[in-house]
């Protein structure tokens, strides 16, 4: 499916019953229904099958006065829904079709699935101790996707081959500051997205993103080719880091990013001009993350430990954005001129080897001329 149409799919789920229908008319029920089931084999392909036989899943999804029928083999990894009916399925799932894009793409307090029910044709149970079908775990597995869920992201980083938890630990921090966009339609884009120049390596925090936030298209730019990387909301870009040009033409594709991880390449000029380039296209409300702060003190990635404040360096640019969250108070005869930035980062939080800027209004003024604070 087309970007705009996924995107367009997933702000409907979080719409009314009337934005729903007329999107999914648009792009097709076909489509729709293909693109919703893709979506919940990719979320239950994290942990293994308690019985590693395939299973066939037969859906049967209305949307008005049609019903369109899907099969799906789970068990091993992500399957691929193709259509027709199977009279071999071991289990048959008839639901709405909006009900269901909802449960996969809306916010949690619409992810109710109340139309669907569920139809045990394999009853054979997973042991002769057992009353239990074996087919029953593959499947919550599979209809787990299309609920709300506590997600541990260190849990999932590390499941899915990301060193955010590990040898760092950045997930702490990532779930304070990205909690208040987890039930919202963002677009996230991540500099760097790992494996270094092997092609079918890396990608980890790409799948782990667009598990933790499950109305988002995940975005990954490399200066390797990293095409491999699966997840249909998923999509990757090669390109230089610290090319401006190439920069916008990726967000001209994915819209305006809500939040930016660089990851790249970790050099202080690289990590400086990918800020001046992206920060300004970054929504307001949107947060920017910068890791690995550690390089801006090894002079092989152009930092210094003995010039703490040069703006040539990552940290010591990073450093000179907090004067400008008080520009109203600096004297103009400071000589201090005035920062695009300064009206528009509302908040700047430093954790070990970590920075998070904040985007948003920053023209709160300063005290009045009358108060006796101000009295010379």
């Amino acid at each position: 499916m087309e970007l705009g149409d996924l995107r367009s799919l997933i702000d409907a789920a979080g719409a009314s019953d009337h934005t729903l229908a007329a999107v999914v008319s648009d792009i097709g029920a076909e489509a729709v229904a293909s693109v919703l089931l893709k979506e919940m084999a990719e979320r239950a392909d994290g942990s293994e099958p308690a019985d590693s036989r395939p299973v066939t899943v037969r859906f049967e999804l209305t949307f008005g006065a049609s019903t369109v029928s899907r099969r799906l083999q789970i068990g091993v990894g992500a399957g691929e829904p193709y259509p027709g009916s199977d009279p071999d399925a071991q289990v048959t799932v008839f639901q709405d079709l909006l009900d269901l894009a909802r449960g996969v793409y809306g916010p949690n307090a619409m992810r109710r699935n109340s139309t669907r029910r569920i139809v045990w044709d394999d009853q054979t149970p997973i042991s002769k101790w057992s009353e239990v079908p074996r087919t029953a775990p593959a499947m919550h597995r599979l209809l787990s996707g299309t609920a709300p869920e506590t997600v541990d992201l260190a849990g999932l980083m590390l499941r899915l081959g990301s060193d955010k938890w590990g040898l760092h630990y950045y997930t702490e921090h990532y779930q304070t500051y990205l909690r208040h966009l987890r039930d919202s339609p963002v677009v996230l884009v991540e500099i760097g997205i790992g494996g270094f120049d092997v092609p079918n390596v890396g990608g980890g925090s790409l799948r782990a993103w667009s598990r933790y936030l499950h109305r988002a298209v995940v975005c990954g730019v490399d200066i390797e080719n990293k095409t491999t990387v699966p997840g249909q909301r998923i999509r990757t870009f090669r390109g230089d880091q610290a090319d401006p040009d190439f920069l916008r033409s990726v967000v001209r594709e994915t819209g305006s990013p809500d939040v930016v991880v660089d990851d790249g390449s970790h050099r202080s000029s690289d990590v400086t001009a990918t800020f001046r380039a992206l920060f300004p296209m970054l929504r307001s409300g949107g947060v920017y993350i910068v890791e690995d702060l550690q390089t801006s003190y090894w002079p092989r990635f152009g930092g210094s430990s003995s010039d703490l404040s040069s703006d040539r360096t990552s940290m010591g640019f990073l450093k000179g954005l907090v004067d400008g969250l008080n520009h109203e108070e600096i004297s103009r005869s400071s000589g201090r001129g005035a920062a695009d930035t300064d009206t528009q980062i509302s908040g700047l939080h430093f954790h070990h080897n970590l920075a998070v800027v904040m985007k948003g209004r920053n023209e709160e003024g300063s005290l009045p001329e009358w108060h006796p604070a101000r009295a010379k």
